[in-house]
């Protein structure tokens, strides 16, 4: 049997509204609401608000992308990308920095449009939210278990204690379920369900990549920039004894890649892995790393001419090591198979057009994305569909409105995900009403 609705319990106090979660979104639309005079609740699972704020950016908080043109920022989101014009009209990215900066966080702007705080603390970034937030009920430690209903309308929500919350508005902000240890475990998910809302199976997105090769393991902590990754397919079909499987070529992206004890990770591949995620229901997957996009094949032979020209009379390692990363030296070695201590001109002709080859495609096997534990975000949440983009509110339940990880939105890394959050947490928080 459901809790009594709050017109039966006259002595329950009823909030206008009730945010249920304490990140980004949730603390954006909480602020957003008391400005306006509402009586407000915030209820947060763990033991402190912007636990998954203060990790971001490496802990300097890359707070948004500083791509002013909604079309283009939008463009980077997919199909999911169309839905947030309305959103965006209202409080875009020139908005956040106007929101922030006019409240003492000077913004910087670096590598790929980044923004983030210029004294490089993601603590700064809360700490905008937190005399706002002294002006409404604030519960920690307080995790909810789902929501109560009447017809049409959100009356409550309950919580592990068994106690009931009750509002007139409910601004959902628990996030997906990229780093568990943050709080965001994927439980809004059941509750959407439980009363009708479709969701999207959410899946590991922007997540570092497992290989297999131990190579790559090799080279732990190096990392390489202006790089170029291609992943390619492996085609399904009979194959006859010691053909290698043709492969497809299916993207690629330039960037920065850094190695690690279990694969790759760095911005270019974790902007690479929703789309690996989806090859490998297919079969599976190689990617390619090619050390000079800029040259073709021609040109960097020509280049390893020339550097063989100036270096004649060292030895084959210590010349590589004015080419490549002296940690990709010994590997390079290896893969073209010329003797660390051949003299530079003893190389011949047929070992340097190898070379060149190896410095272009050096391959390796997809074993698996890492989990949710590892992702930025994941992909997944209440179906795009089913929310009004112009007010953020639940097109099954009014008085229900949505923020930030919870939506179904496609979100690369480089501040994407934030400008998301504040966006639509401030759309929310200005749309509830008394």
């Amino acid at each position: 049997m459901l809790p009594k609705s709050p017109q039966d319990k006259k002595a329950e106090k009823i909030y206008d509204v009730a945010v249920i979660g304490g990140g980004p979104a949730g603390i954006m639309a909480a602020s957003r609401a008391v400005e306006r005079g509402l009586s407000i609740v915030l209820l947060e699972k763990n033991d402190t608000l912007g636990k998954k704020l203060l990790i971001t950016g490496g802990g300097r908080c890359n707070i948004t992308n500083a791509e002013f043109d909604h079309r283009i920022f939008l463009s980077m989101l997919g199909k999911t990308g169309n839905f947030l014009f309305s959103t965006f009209s209202q409080f875009g990215v020139k908005d956040t920095f106007k929101y922030f900066e006019s409240r003492g966080v000077k913004l910087m702007i670096e590598d790929r449009k980044r923004a983030f705080p210029a004294d490089g603390k993601a603590s700064s970034v809360l700490n905008v939210f937190l005399p706002l937030l002294k002006n409404i009920e604030i519960h920690i430690n307080t995790p909810v278990s789902g929501f109560i209903k009447e017809s049409s309308k959100i009356v409550g929500v309950r919580l592990k204690d068994n106690k009931t919350v009750y509002a007139k508005n409910f601004i959902m902000a628990v996030g997906g379920s990229s780093h568990p240890e943050t709080g965001s475990t994927g439980d809004g998910y059941k509750w959407l369900r439980e009363i009708g809302h479709t969701v999207i199976v959410p899946e590991p997105s922007l997540v570092p990549i497992a290989i297999v090769d131990k190579w790559v393991k090799d080279l732990q902590g190096i990392t390489l920039s202006d790089i170029k990754l291609t992943a390619f397919q492996e085609q399904q079909g009979e194959k006859q004894v010691g053909q290698e499987a043709k492969m497809e070529k299916i993207l690629h992206k330039k960037g920065r890649l850094l190695f690690t004890h279990f694969g790759i990770s760095g911005p270019t591949v974790i902007n690479m892995s929703r789309d690996i995620g989806k090859l490998l229901k297919k079969g599976s997957v190689t990617i390619e790393l090619d050390l000079f996009p800029t040259l073709d094949y021609g040109m960097l032979n020509k280049k390893l001419q020339e550097t063989f020209e100036e270096n004649k009379n060292r030895i084959f390692k210590n010349a590589m090591g004015d080419l490549v990363q002296k940690g990709m030296v010994d590997i390079i070695c290896e893969f073209s198979e010329i003797d660390p201590s051949t003299q530079i001109n003893s190389v011949t002709r047929e070992e340097r057009l190898k070379l060149a080859l190896v410095l272009k495609h050096m391959k390796m096997k997809v074993d698996h994305l890492l989990g949710p534990e590892k992702s930025i975000v994941t992909s997944g949440g209440v179906a795009c569909e089913e929310v009004d983009f112009k007010t953020m509110r639940s097109r099954l339940f009014p008085n229900l409105l949505f923020a930030g990880d919870i939506l179904n939105i496609e979100r690369p890394s480089g501040g994407y995900s934030l400008q998301i959050c504040w966006s639509t947490g401030y759309v929310a928080g200005g749309e509830v009403r008394a």
